[in-house]
């Protein structure tokens, strides 16, 4: 059974970066794979689902283009971990955080975090 939990600031001031990790139990992210991508996704208050990136297990990722000037994803591998970077936060950076796995075999989430609070606020 695979597990993530994610784990953050919790309060951002404006302009400040800030990190989210996604630390995984149960499975590797690193195992020669290409069935699965390691994804943030958040969900803004009163607002939907947004997805901002993945990584796979070589280390590639990509990003949700209205945020990839922003935000990065790396990974320590020897902590089975992965971490959301995003610079200058704002406001609008207000959500719930969660980490998920993205099966490609189904074509659907198998796992997710049970999500972190980050706000920012001065």
């Amino acid at each position: 059974q695979v597990q993530l939990q994610e784990s953050g600031p919790g309060l951002v001031k404006p302009s400040q970066p800030f990190s989210l990790t996604c630390t995984v139990s149960g499975g590797s992210i690193t195992t020669k794979d290409d069935s699965y991508a390691w994804n943030w996704i958040r969900q803004p208050p009163g607002k939907g689902l947004e997805w901002l990136g993945y990584i796979r297990h070589d280390g590639y990722t990509d990003y949700s283009p209205s945020l990839k000037s922003r935000t990065s994803i790396s990974r320590d591998t020897s902590k089975n971990q992965f971490t959301l970077h995003v610079s200058s936060a704002t406001p609008e950076d207000t959500a719930v955080y969660y980490c998920a796995r993205w099966n490609y075999d189904y074509r659907s989430w198998d796992y997710w975090g049970q999500g972190t609070q980050v706000t920012v606020s001065s």
